[in-house]
């Protein structure tokens, strides 16, 4: 057999063939659906060799309303661009938040960013969330309900929001748990104690 033939073969066989085509790989955060809530939208005027460049910077906080929370910021030249970014950014540093059966918080906690300070207090059902500003979104989106919040200082809203998250990380799940284990062991020992009753009567 010539070359040629060989070469000619070669071709045929790779058009006959079936072709194996390789899946694209998609990266995805999470299935999880995500709230998110536009706190400050600012245009940002930097000085430079040709003059003034005009951008916006975009503060968005994500949550899923179910003990996850994260602050986002986002620089572009457009809203939109910046807000995205700020939504990507936001979901990339979310926060577990330890809550209570009350969906409050475990225990007492202060906190503070910059010239910003910031202070949790657990809250009996149905007081709502007693907090305002940045604080207030925080808190919602990360599913408390019951909460009160103070804030000291200075009134910035991206430094509020980041004390508040900052806060949150603070907080000690192992002091809940102690509470409902306690709980639980308190109902065992009433049922025992009825049991006893009842079969002394």
């Amino acid at each position: 057999m010539n070359k040629k033939e060989t070469k000619t073969l070669g071709t045929e066989n790779k058009k006959n063939s079936p072709r194996i085509q390789k899946k694209k790989t998609i990266l995805r955060l999470s299935k999880i659906k995500y709230e998110e809530k536009v706190i400050q939208i600012k245009r940002v005027t930097k000085v430079v060799k040709g003059g003034k460049k005009l951008t916006f910077r975009a503060i968005v906080i994500v949550g899923d309303n179910k003990r996850k929370v994260g602050v986002g910021i986002g620089r572009a030249d457009d809203v939109n661009m910046a807000i995205s970014k700020a939504i990507l950014y936001g979901k990339k540093n979310l926060i577990n938040v330890p809550l209570t059966l009350k969906f409050s918080v475990p225990h007492v906690v202060k906190a503070g960013y910059g010239a910003c300070k910031i202070m949790l207090r657990p809250a009996s059902q149905g007081t709502g969330v007693i907090a305002g500003g940045s604080v207030r979104t925080v808190l919602e989106l990360a599913g408390i309900r019951n909460i009160l919040a103070k804030q000291f200082g200075s009134s910035n809203i991206l430094n509020n929001a980041k004390a508040t998250i900052l806060a949150l990380t603070l907080l000690n799940e192992k002091v809940e748990l102690g509470k409902y284990q306690s709980i639980r062991k308190q109902l065992f020992y009433d049922k025992i104690m009825k049991r006893y009753q009842n079969v002394k009567n």
